[in-house]
């Protein structure tokens, strides 16, 4: 068995009780409703695999690509929560639809007029959610909208399409704003209900069958689910939650001992400055740390100091990222040298693992099995 130090730098480890855990306490945080996990976090199917495992029912993905490299290992019930526009798309999501069952959003009468064509010269139909913007800002028919009305009962005359329920990111739930994930996820739900009631009014909607999605790390570990006119939110889509990250824990969804994911480099590097603090330089740089920040903290990760009880190392920064460089300083005097080896807790993880071919499932110090990222670069 390989143990930590055969392995080259840098490279992704997950630990496995720390994801588990995790995903133990996700399945519990979703109870009474469809736990659909979004795979965009790890794209691996023995990951996705462990969250059915887990209670997951279906999966999320972002692309069309993604929700091939899935069907192809299995996956029967796919959620593409993206707004799936343009013609070789939408053929590749037909023959797809002979294999599993898909779904994807429309948000515009143009997308939805596209699909249809497309979909309906290839006969079939396919199931489509209307992306509803409840107050992030970014894909989706404003809640309060008559657009909502209006595209539901266009979309019922259009062929190749089945308006199946409506979707919607909170993705506000990352903000620091005057809102916390407990309000923003309450808003978020019962604006959904709201737009619920208003279609089932127009005839658009049963309670019975209509879904209702919503998702986001944050606010789905404050899930409370609530009923209006007979609907209820039915499925819940977080992603972030197997690994966990620095936002995660700047937010106060959990502690950096949850963060199951840490980035292993060496140091390449060292030099005292003219400033007094010594500066190291390590092997990984924005192409694998990422330069997403986290809201307005400076740096660019966390470096672990006992990777096994998750203790940040004190006086010491990720100040910097080029492509291939970290840049690191430490106040006065530091311990590290040129070939140590640190463990960080990336500011993003989702980011962190797409430009990697494989991961390293981990417990203390032995490496368990490399995990394929089979949806690596599937942005298409």
């Amino acid at each position: 068995m390989r143990v930590l130090e055969d392995l080259p730098t840098p490279c992704v480890l997950i630990e496995e009780s720390r994801m588990e855990a995790n995903l133990e306490l996700m399945a519990i945080k979703a109870d009474g409703v469809r736990l659909r996990p979004h795979t965009k976090t790890h794209k691996s199917v023995a990951l996705a695999k462990r969250q059915q495992f887990h209670g997951a029912v279906g999966i999320t993905v972002a692309k069309v690509s993604e929700a091939e490299i899935f069907v192809q290992n299995g996956f029967d019930d796919v959620r593409i929560a993206y707004t799936v526009v343009g013609e070789q798309q939408l053929k590749r999501l037909a023959d797809l639809s002979n294999q599993a069952r898909l779904s994807f959003c429309i948000d515009t009468k143009e997308g939805a007029h596209l699909a249809s064509s497309v979909l309906g010269e290839a006969g079939v139909s396919i199931d489509v959610l209307l992306e509803i913007d409840t107050g992030y800002g970014r894909c989706g028919i404003p809640y309060n909208s008559n657009e909502v009305m209006e595209l539901a009962l266009e979309l019922n005359e259009l062929e190749g399409l089945r308006l199946c329920g409506i979707l919607t990111h909170e993705g506000d739930a990352y903000s620091h704003g005057a809102l916390n994930a407990f309000e923003v996820m309450a808003q978020t739900r019962d604006r959904m209900l709201d737009v619920a009631v208003r279609l089932a009014e127009a005839h658009c909607a049963e309670t019975t069958t209509f879904e209702i999605s919503m998702g986001s790390t944050p606010s789905i570990n404050v899930f409370e689910n609530n009923s209006k006119g007979g609907f209820r939110i039915t499925e819940v889509r977080p992603g972030n939650y197997i690994f966990n990250d620095l936002t995660q824990v700047a937010l106060g969804v959990c502690s950096l001992d949850a963060c199951a994911l840490t980035v292993l480099s060496t140091v390449v590097s060292h030099h005292r400055t003219s400033r007094g603090t010594e500066r190291f330089i390590l092997d990984s740089g924005r192409k694998v740390l990422t330069s997403d920040s986290v809201g307005d903290k400076p740096g660019y990760g966390c470096i672990l100091y006992n990777p096994r009880t998750r203790v940040a190392h004190p006086h010491t920064r990720i100040t910097g990222l080029s492509e291939e460089h970290g840049w690191c300083e430490v106040r006065g005097g530091g311990t590290f040298s040129v070939g140590d080896r640190v463990q960080i807790v990336p500011n993003h993880a989702c980011v962190v693992v797409n430009m990697m071919d494989k991961i390293f499932l981990m417990d203390e110090s032995n490496v368990l099995s490399e995990i394929p990222v089979d949806a690596r670069g599937c942005v298409i």
